[in-house]
């Protein structure tokens, strides 16, 4: 039986790409778990938008657990779900929404692991390449995130003033400054990607090249696990990006700054992304609101 659950995925993707202007990666996100639901939906022998009910989605929520995702996961595909049955009742192509009445799903705080000082000095010491170095350093020496160093291209470096420019989560631009190791390490990678001559990738304007030409955030995510290897250690991308933001607050920084370094939207999305004392948030707090 035909259903029109494609369909209106296919315009409520469109919607989200052209009005909102949400990014690639994002508007992939929410295909991935739109799917996954359509897919729950038809094995159950649902076809019709009438037919999902509250208890059909808590059904599949009860399956997502028993499959072990995790409870980050299963409030991100709950929310796609919510996202798209709030544009289907706005745009009158259901009649009822139901994930109205659905109750929130609690989240127990989750800290990403973090490496110490000593182990980042222990990574960086170890025999790294110039293209794990190069991208290790965006990581962890200017905090930015797998995406953003994934769409990096050559003209978003200015190695003479020390800054990039990237983009983030909605596209947004934000200018990050970058160190002297930093500034050294994409300086010895570029004199490598230079002496690549035959083939489209010498043609890119991206800045780091993968086997089929831009990197992609997998094959990142793979040289970082590669590279934790080095020091025993099972990390992601993301673990480097918590750990230069821990350590700037642990020496220091205003919370302020880094939050426009992460580029953050909210103050308050720093607080929960860092495991700083309650001391030194109560600290920073009183001094942002005198």
């Amino acid at each position: 039986m035909k259903t029109k659950f494609f369909d209106y995925l296919s315009e409520y993707l469109e919607y989200l790409s052209v009005e909102r202007g949400l990014s690639s990666n994002t508007e992939q996100a929410y295909r991935g778990d739109i799917i996954a639901f359509i897919n729950f939906l038809e094995k159950s022998l649902v076809f019709e938008f009438e037919k999902v009910t509250k208890p059909v989605i808590n059904s599949y929520i009860r399956e997502l657990r028993s499959l072990n995702y995790s409870p980050t996961s299963t409030v991100r595909k709950t929310a796609s779900l919510r996202g798209w049955f709030k544009w289907l009742s706005a745009n009158e192509l259901i009649e009822h929404d139901p994930t109205v009445s659905l109750e929130g799903l609690r989240l127990s705080r989750y800290l990403p692991k973090v490496l110490s000082a000593n182990e980042i000095n222990t990574l960086f010491s170890q025999n790294l390449n110039n293209l794990q170095k190069a991208i290790l350093e965006l990581l962890y020496g200017a905090g930015l995130r797998v995406s953003e160093v994934s769409g990096l291209n050559i003209s978003n470096i200015n190695l003479a003033q020390g800054y990039i420019r990237c983009f983030g989560k909605g596209s947004k631009e934000r200018l990050v400054p970058i160190g002297d190791l930093a500034k050294r390490a994409v300086e010895a990678y570029l004199k490598e990607r230079n002496l690549v001559s035959t083939g489209n990738t010498a043609k890119t304007q991206a800045l780091f090249l993968g086997v089929n030409g831009r990197i992609t955030r997998q094959e990142i995510y793979k040289l970082v696990k590669e590279s934790g290897k080095l020091i025993n250690k099972n990390i992601t991308p993301h673990t480097l990006r918590h750990s230069f933001a821990t350590h700037m607050l642990e020496n220091g920084a205003d919370l302020r700054v880094v939050q426009e370094l992460l580029g953050h939207s909210s103050v308050a999305t720093t607080q929960l992304y860092t495991h700083i004392s309650k001391k030194r948030l109560k600290e920073v707090y009183f001094a942002l609101n005198e």
